[in-house]
């Protein structure tokens, strides 16, 4: 499946404050806590038995794409998150001052 088609399955389960994908085998999510002026992004995590198969990096793509999206800014709290921010500064406008 490529990032544009996770895209569409990534969703906001502002319940539980948590950015989710469904995969064939569990519950791929980001953490989060919401600012006044920004997203505080705080835990990645792909299921133990999917690791290693490149899901977190696209889950933090299609996170990122749906903050850009909503116009809204992220602070990462997560040193995963903060890892794929530095591999890619495309997304280094969606940091909060």
């Amino acid at each position: 499946m490529n990032a544009a088609k996770l895209q569409q399955v990534v969703r906001d389960n502002a319940a539980q404050e948590r950015y989710e994908m469904q995969l064939d085998g569990g519950v791929a999510f980001v953490t989060y806590r919401r600012s006044p002026d920004a997203i505080v992004l705080l835990h990645a995590e792909v299921p133990r038995e999917l690791e290693g198969r490149g899901l977190g990096s696209t889950l933090v793509r299609s996170v990122l794409e749906a903050v850009r999206a909503n116009g809204e800014k992220i602070v990462p709290r997560c040193s995963f998150i903060a890892a794929y921010l530095r591999r890619h500064p495309e997304f280094a406008d969606l940091l909060a001052d």
